[in-house]
Formats: structure tokens, sequence, C-alpha cells
């Protein structure tokens, strides 16, 4: 991918980098090194002098990831020269740890961008739990990836998931609001705790039979497993969900033969970074209503 713009006033190459391309400090240290510059076709450095009707361009092909490609299926639902999202299935990690360099979403979409000669690395914009599914979005460069993280620090990115819970909400719609904080390492759960981060979820009533619900669920802050930690304290856990339950849903979830949570990010809306129009992307995938009786709110 590269950027473009015609110089419009007389500086030095770095303040169109930083002002007209809005490009972080960050990205323009790192690319200087790479020769990635350009005015007017020629490679050039940062302390350039830039003159009005120059054309100013910045190629932004990043290096192969260090973990192995590996071929399967990818059900792509959005793509561009800046943005891709994919459905992740349940079971899946996004991207490669200490622990995993192998089997994820990342190792696939490395390969996929190798068979379509994109020179893209993978720049997770939202992020999912392991067996948590639906849409996940990336960016293919560094430079979109620090445009959409701060759309997202903005609130501006919305976040729909649908979740099948044990137990219903007091009303049919409403604010969870009880702050997130961590617990005490080695443990990577996280719990409800008066010196944790703010934390808010909106939430809609969709369906109930009485034992199950329905939900829509917006996470209005961003905490690790926010949605699941507040659908659980608030006493409506996800079905199926192996870390956060309660009695009722860890025997519903035995008895329906459930290993992982009924949790999916059916949709996001943002907009795009580089055209500023709005993106809308839906998921192919839901959570399973095969165990909601056809009951009604």
């Amino acid at each position: 991918m590269e950027l473009t713009c015609i110089a419009r006033r007389e500086a030095r190459l770095l303040s169109v980098l930083r002002q007209e391309l809005n490009m972080s400090s960050t990205l323009v240290k790192r690319l200087k090194y790479q020769e990635a510059y350009r005015v007017n076709g020629v490679p050039v450095h940062t302390d350039y002098p830039v003159k009005i009707g120059d054309t100013v361009t910045v190629l932004l092909d990043e290096p192969t990831p260090e973990y192995p490609a590996e071929d399967g299926e990818l059900h792509i639902l959005y793509e561009d020269e800046s943005l891709i999202a994919v459905d992740k299935p349940a079971g899946m990690l996004v991207h490669p740890s200490s622990a995993c360099n192998t089997g994820t979403l990342a190792n696939r979409l490395t390969a996929y961008y190798q068979k379509t000669g994109q020179p893209c690395a993978i720049h997770p914009v939202s992020r999912l739990d392991r067996d948590t599914f639906g849409v996940v979005l990336l960016a293919k460069n560094a430079h979109v990836h620090a445009l959409m993280c701060a759309q997202s620090k903005a609130g501006k990115i919305e976040k729909v998931y649908h979740a099948l819970t044990c137990g219903t909400p007091p009303a049919k719609e409403g604010i969870l609001d009880a702050k997130i904080a961590r617990k005490a390492p080695p443990s990577l759960l996280r719990c409800i705790r008066e010196d944790g981060k703010e934390a808010k979820t909106h939430y809609r009533l969709l369906q109930t039979d009485g034992a199950l619900s329905l939900l829509e669920l917006h996470p209005l802050t961003g905490r690790t497993h926010q949605l699941r930690v507040h659908c659980a304290y608030f006493g409506f856990p996800i079905l199926g969900d192996p870390q956060y339950n309660n009695d009722a849903s860890r025997a519903l979830s035995e008895c329906f033969g459930l290993s992982y949570q009924q949790l999916c990010a059916v949709r996001l809306e943002f907009f795009h970074p580089m055209t500023q129009k709005k993106v809308e992307i839906c998921s192919d995938l839901d959570v399973s209503l095969d165990f909601l009786s056809d009951g009604d709110i």
C-alpha cells in the first residue's frame, strides 16, 4: 500500500508526514531506515524540503511475520487495500503467542497474503477470545492500525455481540456497570473489584424462555473478558462459558455438551480510516438458538 498527497505548503517532509498524512511518530521513525519516503518519485529523508505541488509518497509494505504461514479455510467478510475482516470460528486464537505459534487466524492470513501477493502484516483491530466467534477486523499495515486504534479509543467503533445466557436480566434493556480487575497472578482471569478499571456494557433482551435468554450486547468500554465477566456477575452467565459461570449454567452447559461460550461478534461499524466512509460488517455466524424454547419477551 502507498500513502500519497500533493503538498499544499512548503515544509520539511517530517511535517508533511505527521500532519497531512497523519502518521504516528513511531511509524515515521521505523520507516525512515527503509527508504520508504519519496518526493516526486525520488527517495528522500525526513528533513527534505517539500515544495508546493510536490508529490509525497510513503511505501507501507511490511516484512513477512516470523511465525509460519499455514493453509486453512478463511471466511472473508470484507477486504480492501487497508483492512480485512473475517469470521473467526470458536476454538481458534487470533494471534500466535510464545506458547502457541501455529494454528491461529494469523497463520492462515499470512498464507493468504503470500498467495495473493500482498506484502502485509497482521495487525488486529478487534480481538476475540479463543472461544468467542464472529467478526475479527485486522489492518494490513501499521499506519492503518494506528488510525483504527485511535478511532477505537475515541469510542467510534461500534461492536455488537449476541450471547445466549443462563438466566434473564431484570429489565429488557439497561447498562451493566461494574469495574473489572485482573485476578492475582499467575491467573489471567478477570473479576469485579472496586479498584478495577471502569467497565460498562449496554444490553438488550431479544428473546427468553425464562431459563435461557438471547441478549444483544454493546461493550461501551474495552476490558478483557468484559462481556463474560459482566453477564456472570449480574446473574446471567453466558451459556457454555467454562470460566465465568454458576452452578445452573455449568449444569446446563454439561447437559447440552457445550465446552465454549455462546458469544458471537455479530457486527462491527466504523469509519474507514482512508475514505472516512461508514463501513458495516456483519458475521455469517451466530449463537445457536436450538437450546432456547419458543419464548418471547
